[in-house]
């Protein structure tokens, strides 16, 4: 029996997740700390993004690592269950909402995911790694190529 053909907003999707998936490495709460739904986190303006965004790093900030790894998979699988044309409406929000930000917005991004990364301890740095590289063995080889172009070329 064969695979299905990989959709081809797999390599569309892979840097939202991994910014999730830095945001979620941040840190967490005493509590669970739930995901939003992706649909309804499209649906919010960029300002209660932003509002809902700092509220989950504070509660990820004071979690336990366990905590904050069962985010990460609730994300994932929550991710992984949308219908492709869901996971596509949500990209091209995504996508229209970066192409509106300020080129001093991305860069301020580009260097708080950067800091996230350097405040992560070599556990969580492994475990990122190996996550990005679960999701880029799940892509075809024809993705990768077009995800590394497309790198290349940013």
């Amino acid at each position: 029996m064969t695979s299905p053909a990989p959709s081809p907003f797999r390599h569309r999707l892979v840097p939202w997740l991994a910014g999730w998936v830095l945001l979620a490495s941040v840190g967490a709460q005493a509590a669970p700390v739930v995901p939003p739904d992706a649909q309804d986190w499209a649906r919010l303006t960029p300002a209660q993004q932003a509002q809902r965004k700092a509220e989950l790093k504070q509660q990820l900030k004071q979690a336990t690592p366990q905590e904050r790894k069962a985010f990460r998979q609730q994300l994932r699988q929550q991710i992984e269950n949308l219908s492709p044309s869901e996971r596509q409406a949500l990209i091209d929000s995504t996508r229209q909402r970066w192409r509106q930000l300020s080129p001093e917005e991305k860069q301020r991004l580009a260097d708080e995911r950067r800091q996230q990364v350097k405040a992560m301890t070599p556990e969580e740095r492994r475990e990122l790694l190996r996550q990005r590289r679960e999701m880029l063995d799940k892509l075809s080889p024809a993705e990768r190529k077009a995800l590394r172009e497309k790198l290349q070329a940013e």
